[in-house]
């Protein structure tokens, strides 16, 4: 299997250059944020822990991810692949995630790093929040602690992936198009 970890910042791309790998490769795609938000809209125990959390800009509890990501693997043994999008976000998830991946015989082949810069992330993300009615979205100054809480606490897990010769520094600024392209050189090596 082809299983790869899209990361980068709030507002990076992660999310429409995982629909774009998921069509050209046939691979599954797991967006935790996306199953965080169904969880809060659902107003399930979860989603009302996970809320106080992200209206604060903060991470997700690791111990409730990775459950919700070992769920997720077990329902998707068969595939080609997974895009594991925003996840995982801090060292301890990515060891965790190493145990939970090589239990079932699998591994991490690529984490491709979608790197923007600070001010075109801000700028994108209060444009995102005009139409998505996210409210993590429309605020600066929560845009902002939301890109310093993936610095401190999530950036440093492309070390982990350094480590293991598993790193793919992309620059994703220009067209979706030109990024895409970028990022699909960089998949096709570990293929």
């Amino acid at each position: 299997m082809l299983n790869i970890v899209l990361f980068g910042a709030p507002g990076c791309g992660k999310g429409t250059q995982s629909a774009l790998l998921e069509q050209k490769y046939g691979l599954a795609h797991v967006s935790t944020g996306e199953i965080i938000r169904r969880e809060i809209a659902e107003h399930t125990p979860l989603g009302e822990r996970m809320a106080e959390h992200i209206g604060r800009g903060e991470l997700a509890p690791d111990e409730v991810v990775i459950e919700m990501i070992h769920h997720y693997l077990l329902k998707h043994k068969e595939g080609k692949g997974i895009i594991f999008d925003g996840f995982p976000r801090t060292t301890a998830q990515a060891e965790a995630f190493d145990r939970l991946l090589a239990s079932v015989g699998e591994s991490v082949a690529v984490m491709i790093y979608m790197d923007v810069p600070e001010e075109e992330l801000v700028k994108r993300i209060l444009l995102r929040g005009k139409d998505s009615g996210r409210a993590d979205d429309a605020s600066e100054e929560v845009i902002r602690n939301r890109i310093e809480v993936y610095k401190s606490q999530t950036a440093v897990v492309a070390d982990h992936y350094l480590a293991q010769g598993k790193y793919e520094n992309v620059q994703s600024y220009g067209t979706i198009d030109e990024v895409f392209g970028r990022i699909c050189s960089a998949v096709e090596k570990y293929m």
